[in-house]
């Protein structure tokens, strides 16, 4: 696992973390039942605070990108459905929004496709 943190990034760095194993997650260069570092090694090794790392981590847990078993460590789960389910539930609740403020379409797709645009720079 490689992650990098920029201090000079406009994202904090708990975010950074999150989104780059979520993103080796997804990729498959972390593959589903990869171990994690401890929290406590992560963030020493990227010289961040524990409770920086431990944010990221639950982040994570929430998304269902992996799942921690105890005292056995924190692995990838699984999340591929999870993540595609969550997006379809958030999907669907955008169009019920949309219909309800009267928006047609071409006005609701503008609106998700300026957003995306916003969110991953293109």
């Amino acid at each position: 696992m490689s992650l990098k943190i920029r201090i000079d990034d406009s994202a904090p760095p708990y975010e950074q973390v999150r989104a780059q194993i979520s993103e080796q997650a997804r990729s498959g260069a972390l593959p589903v039942g990869y171990r994690l570092p401890t929290v406590r090694g992560l963030a020493e090794s990227l010289g961040l605070a524990v409770n920086t790392v431990a944010k990221a981590y639950r982040a994570l847990e929430t998304d269902g990108v992996i799942e921690t078993r105890g005292r056995n460590g924190t692995f990838v789960a699984a999340a591929g459905s999870a993540a595609v389910r969550e997006a379809s539930l958030a999907a669907q609740a955008y169009v019920d929004r949309v219909r309800r403020l009267g928006l047609d379409e071409d006005a609701a797709l503008s609106a998700v496709r300026d957003a995306l645009r916003a969110a991953y720079g293109g």
